[in-house]
């Protein structure tokens, strides 16, 4: 079998997207008299610098002759890959006679890295000349090196959701989507939660229709094949032009990995267990900052299929990558940005000795949350004693003389505890579907270790 690498042929700003481009390459292997047994979506490390949008790269699964396979893809790649960004540095990697299921342990190694920590371009042209594949860059070919992540894709990883996508008229491009939304909310009702993040109901946001100058129309996102494709065909919306259906790692969380504060590295995500020090604190923006310390207790907190992942990729250890920006501190601060909306409500809720376990990626040793955990919950707090005699509160007896009321004479050694009414229980929490990164696992389709409070 043949393997299609391909990735960063898109732009921010200009549209473009590589999942277009490899639906119009495997329909030119359809049509050249090959078939495509299987597209793959890959996501990649969320927090590198250099990607264009959301970080996706793509392989094609074929039965046509490699020779064939480089000329299509070469050709398709000159003619749709917005060569003018200079953020855009396509790459195109082509693995000949290759079994999907059993790529060597170095491409595997590779793939897991693109996804958790970073590669460069030298790592990636040296490791497929190694191997021997065929490759081609454009203005430097940056992506090689998700392109040789996404051959590696399919033998690396064991989780897998599904995405549907729909794709406009091209010279409809970077005009306003034609997609009734009434029709997308009912279609994304009669799935639920099979097919997820299609629409975020409270904030009445159709999410499956992306807003960047791209071709694709709307993307349908779920656990199985037939359920997406049903979603899909209740849509109303300006006409398809074309569609094509990819196995993904979307919505798994494999870009988590266990951490410990003090220990936490920049670019990198983690869900790591914290007891809350200070009160949440909203700033300007509407962003929320909370502070973590370390939990005394070694109880470790995770979900299973978290557990899992972590289990695969020590099976094949990273090599030494450099701990530059370590946050060594014995805190760490979180932050719910204000795009995550009502998620802020129950960060806000948090009170110092909760202990959490956080999610999200680390940037200039700050936790981006994406999910968090409840564990234990502070139920009273400390507060000055109340005079039984006339209910009037305590003053200080002075320093380590406890308190004592200066009308009635009472006094009390000690602070009294006042019960606090918790709006958190013990549970798991999310950002909502509007801010839900593509990587970041859903709670509702989740085998977590709680109870979950999933957004919808």
């Amino acid at each position: 079998m043949t393997i299609i690498g391909i990735d960063d042929t898109d732009s921010r700003d200009r549209g473009m997207c590589t999942t277009y481009l490899a639906t119009r390459i495997a329909t030119a292997i359809e049509t050249a008299g090959g078939t495509v047994e299987r597209r793959l979506l890959i996501r990649l490390n969320p927090a590198v610098e250099h990607k264009t949008r959301g970080n996706a790269a793509i392989a094609l699964h074929t039965d046509i002759d490699p020779a064939i396979a480089a000329d299509i893809s070469t050709r398709l790649i000159d003619s749709f890959a917005i060569r003018d960004d200079p953020h855009t540095s396509p790459g195109v990697v082509i693995a000949d006679n290759c079994d999907p299921h059993s790529v060597t342990d170095s491409v595997i190694e590779f793939c897991w890295d693109a996804i958790r920590e970073f590669h460069s371009i030298t790592d990636a042209v040296d490791l497929i000349e190694q191997v021997g594949y065929r490759h081609q860059g454009w203005d430097g070919g940056r992506g090689r090196v998700g392109a040789l992540a996404a051959v590696g894709a399919w033998a690396a990883l064991t989780e897998w959701t599904i995405e549907h996508i729909a794709y406009r008229e091209f010279d409809r491009c970077g005009t306003p989507r034609d997609v009734d939304q009434k029709s997308v909310f009912e279609a994304a009702n009669t799935q639920y939660p099979t097919v997820w993040d299609t629409v975020d109901r409270k904030e009445g946001d159709a999410v499956c229709v992306p807003n960047a100058p791209g071709p694709i129309l709307y993307g349908i996102r779920g656990d199985d094949i037939t359920a997406v494709k049903t979603v899909a065909a209740e849509i109303d919306s300006e006409p398809v032009e074309r569609s094509s259906t990819f196995i993904t790692n979307q919505g798994t969380d494999i870009h988590l990995r266990s951490g410990t504060i003090g220990s936490l590295r920049d670019g990198r995500a983690y869900r790591v267990t914290g007891t809350v020090i200070t009160d949440p604190d909203t700033r300007p923006g509407g962003h929320v900052f909370v502070t973590l310390g370390k939990v005394e207790s070694n109880e470790k907190h995770h979900t299973k299929a978290a557990a899992a992942t972590d289990t695969h990729h020590r099976r094949r250890p990273s090599p030494d990558h450099s701990v530059t920006n370590q946050n060594t501190s014995s805190t760490v601060r979180c932050v719910a940005f204000e795009p995550t909306k009502r998620f802020r409500q129950w960060v806000r809720g948090l009170r110092p000795g909760d202990v959490i376990t956080a999610c999200g990626e680390v940037s200039d040793g700050t936790l981006k949350l994406e999910k968090f955990a409840v564990r234990s919950l502070t139920r009273t707090v400390n507060t000055t004693p109340i005079c039984p005699g006339c209910d009037r509160t305590m003053e200080s007896a002075g320093r380590n003389q406890g308190y004592r009321c200066r009308d009635c004479g009472t006094s009390s050694p000690n602070q009294s505890e006042k019960p606090l009414d918790r709006t958190l229980s013990l549970k798991w929490y999310e950002v909502p579907p509007c801010a839900r990164r593509h990587i970041a696992q859903p709670l509702i389709r989740g085998d977590f270790d709680a109870p979950i409070m999933p957004e919808r």
